[in-house]
């Protein structure tokens, strides 16, 4: 009798062992494929003290919401470090999909990574990741709408204006990205005669703008890689008595203010409300089992004060 009852208690304890996950403690897995519970994704932005990824995350949660799907935000405020942390507490949390704005496109790879691992889907919004697999990356075509500023200087001052060029946190792909475009067409037709990051940021876009006009004294025209550096870098210049025309990029509603105040000469205009509702649908697609594109675009406007009302 005792030999029997060993007997069974060994058969359940191995039936026990054979029904626990090896997945990481505390990960709850998503449900499979016929989930009969709210969906749930993680939104991990790059900051929200930058009107364009509030936007951003105003699109996400709208769609979200028609879709009946549960969402967690989480505020990386441009430390990579902090935001890899973000990202494994989502994991932690069981959420069947990821939507991420990296801060940093080669720090973000190994949050994506852990994902990967988990079976988790990635969508990133606005910026990529140099490694680990992505489902989608939903943005502008920012190499396009650096050629758009570089194009319209050329246009408006002729060829070899000289240009400053405000750029965005080093390691992001739009940095990357809107710079390879402007580029494209500067370095051919202007003459960039200075270049600096001053990370997407509108004090530092002052800052770095009024260090730039003291050496560049004859500068015709900057272009800053967003909005909020083309900001700062318009109080440099209006402090200093100049009138220097300056581009932007995002198309936030500060921008889109100056421009209609005749402040800002112009901004390559993104639609961050989209691109969050895309990534929503693009997350529900893939969680669908439906094959989606990696590249989604949104697209681009040029707005100067000749269409801005449009």
């Amino acid at each position: 009798m005792k030999k029997i009852t060993l007997t069974l208690i060994s058969m359940l304890m191995i039936i026990v062992l054979a029904g626990c996950s090896l997945e990481p403690p505390g990960w709850a897995k998503p449900d499979a494929a016929g989930n009969k519970g709210q969906k749930k994704i993680g939104l991990s932005i790059s900051t929200l003290n930058n009107p364009f990824f509030v936007s951003l995350k105003d699109g996400v949660v709208a769609e979200a919401q028609k879709q009946g799907i549960q969402v967690i935000v989480v505020d990386a405020q441009n430390d990579s470090a902090k935001q890899t942390n973000d990202v494994d507490d989502l994991l932690q949390q069981g959420v069947d999909a990821l939507l991420i704005n990296p801060a940093d496109s080669a720090a973000i790879s190994t949050a994506v990574q852990s994902a990967n691992s988990v079976g988790v889907p990635v969508i990133t919004l606005d910026r990529s990741a140099d490694k680990g697999e992505v489902a989608a990356l939903v943005a502008s075509d920012n190499v396009k709408g650096g050629r758009m500023a570089a194009e319209y200087f050329v246009e408006q001052l002729g060829e070899g204006a000289k240009v400053i060029e405000l750029e965005g946190v080093p390691g992001a792909s739009a940095t990357r990205e809107r710079g390879k475009g402007f580029h494209e067409v500067a370095d051919e037709k202007l003459d960039v005669v200075a270049k600096q990051s001053a990370d997407f940021d509108r004090s530092k876009g002052l800052n770095v703008m009024e260090n730039l006009l003291q050496g560049n004294p004859d500068v015709q025209a900057v272009f800053a890689h967003n909005d909020e550096m083309a900001l700062g870098a318009i109080e440099a210049i209006q402090s200093s008595g100049k009138d220097i025309p300056v581009i932007g990029f995002d198309g936030n509603d500060d921008a889109i203010k100056s421009i209609q105040d005749g402040k800002l000469t112009a901004t390559v205009a993104q639609q961050p409300v989209l691109i969050g509702g895309l990534a929503v649908q693009a997350a529900l697609d893939v969680l669908d089992g439906k094959q989606v594109e990696q590249s989604i675009p949104a697209e681009l406007k040029l707005v100067t004060k000749e269409n801005v009302n449009e």
